[in-house]
């Protein structure tokens, strides 16, 4: 049997070149969840549930993670296991959310000339159609990414490398706000006719932007990096363990069903402001669809500084479980200010107020994702991973749909726009407090005994 080479161990440089990846996927999530939601429900006047809907269908595309992940663990492409994966969604998401524009600006016109008839219904569900391939074409790359993630590192540098490259997420977002800002019109309102061109020529190059990204971040790091042959336990183990095997092993520790449900509800409560944010600034402070985008801006350089400061200083003095349950409870404080906010009608409160939720947010983020991968087995890093994956994307889509949701139900209840908002941010602060309660059940050294055992027991059964 041919001796696998032991790989370079992972430097810090690396680090910032996989960060690429997530800082273009987070320039992407200011396109569709900050402009195009915002367009929809203010400029083409669609009802906040059916925008966020339309959005949240891309979300709803989550359980192909577990599919992709694992496909990523046993059929490798061109002899790499994550690399081509990326390769190939990139250049299909960036279609993908072209083709989602020129869908939205289909919607809008037959709204505005039969109003809700068949032909306004067709589009919309044509709409949804769209954002489900570009939520297939996400799950494709970002899963196998995730999981190249933890084949490229150790115990010891992997809470580092979740630093950095999340903090490129945020450095995405901050960037796509600031050029989405400078490439959109800066008036409080103009005719669609003039809007139109601007967000098509938007929705071109920040794309393909993005692409070029994706591919320079993976160029050349699984072949010198990943440890994935040398943590198999056979040569054939990707190979041995298909999708329902690999469910087994999902299901082995019930630590893995605690953890999922708390991710599931804290990604939930921390973003539902998402799909209501832009408008929010629009129809409560009166600002223009560029100074709405920015307002990701004040909360991605908050989330920025929460997760640097978190990662240096906050984990390594109280640890990832405490530093989540901080967080958590930091967000829900940071939602009262943003209520606050509202009823002054003052934009520098709430950019201020953005700028502490982001701050809290990378704090909880941190928490989090490094307890994410503590519990993963290295062995199935892509299954596990998508199975994290499931959890947040799922969560995502439904906090965008119940976002919309609760904002047209505090429309429908109360007269103030502000409380109409409100309802949204105040149902944010409790689920952040239950998480809370269901983190405080999480055994991290239970998970890895039940697991390891699992895993074992399973390969031996192949084997033989």
């Amino acid at each position: 049997m041919e001796a696998v080479k032991t790989p370079s161990k992972i430097k810090l440089f690396t680090m910032f070149q996989l960060g690429l990846y997530q800082m273009g996927l987070g320039m992407m999530s200011v396109l569709t969840l900050g402009v195009l939601n915002r367009i929809m429900i203010k400029e083409l006047a669609i009802p906040a549930t059916l925008a966020a809907s339309a959005i949240a269908v891309h979300q709803f595309m989550a359980p192909a993670r577990l599919w992709f992940g694992q496909l990523s663990d046993a059929k490798p492409i061109a002899g790499y296991h994550r690399t081509g994966y990326v390769w190939i969604a990139s250049g299909l998401f960036a279609i993908a959310a072209f083709l989602a524009v020129q869908v939205m600006w289909q919607l809008g016109a037959s709204l505005q000339s039969v109003g809700w008839a068949a032909p306004t219904q067709m589009w919309l569900v044509v709409l949804g159609l769209v954002f489900a391939l570009y939520g297939l074409t996400l799950s494709a790359g970002s899963t196998p990414f995730a999981a190249l993630l933890v084949d490229v590192s150790e115990e010891d540098n992997r809470s580092r490398l979740v630093g950095v490259v999340w903090s490129m997420l945020m450095v995405g977002i901050v960037l796509g706000a600031i050029l989405s800002s400078r490439l959109l019109p800066t008036e409080g309102s103009i005719p669609l006719e003039q809007l139109r061109p601007a967000v098509d020529r938007l929705f071109m190059i920040v794309p393909g932007i993005v692409c070029g990204l994706c591919i320079l971040a993976t160029l050349g790091v699984e072949k010198k990096y990943s440890h994935f042959a040398t943590r198999s336990q056979d040569n054939d183990r990707e190979d041995q363990i298909t999708l329902g095997r690999a469910v087994r092993v999902l299901t082995a520790s019930p630590q893995t069903g605690l953890f999922f449900s708390f991710l599931l509800l804290m990604t939930i409560s921390l973003f539902m402001q998402d799909a209501v944010m832009e408008s929010y600034g629009g129809q409560v402070f009166k600002m223009s669809v560029s100074e709405t985008t920015r307002l990701n801006a004040f909360w991605g350089t908050g989330t920025l500084v929460g997760i640097s400061s978190a990662g240096f200083a906050i984990v390594p003095r109280l640890g990832k479980t405490r530093t989540a349950k901080l967080g958590c409870v930091l967000v829900a404080a940071c939602m009262t200010l943003l209520i606050f906010a509202g009823f002054m009608a003052n934009p520098k409160l709430l950019q201020s107020g953005l700028f502490l939720f982001g701050l809290a947010s990378g704090v909880t983020t941190t928490g989090a994702l490094s307890l994410m991968l503590d519990l993963t087995a290295v062995e199935t890093a892509g299954t596990f991973i998508g199975a994290w994956g499931l959890a947040q994307a799922l969560a995502r889509a439904l906090a965008t749909v119940m976002g919309g949701g609760a904002l047209d139900l505090g429309k429908a209840i109360f007269p103030n726009l502000t409380l109409a908002y409100a309802l949204v941010f105040g149902l944010q602060a409790i689920g952040m407090l239950i998480a809370v309660t269901l983190l405080n059940r999480v055994d991290v050294k239970a998970f890895h005994l039940k697991t390891k055992a699992a895993i074992s027991t399973i390969l031996q059964g192949e084997l033989d």
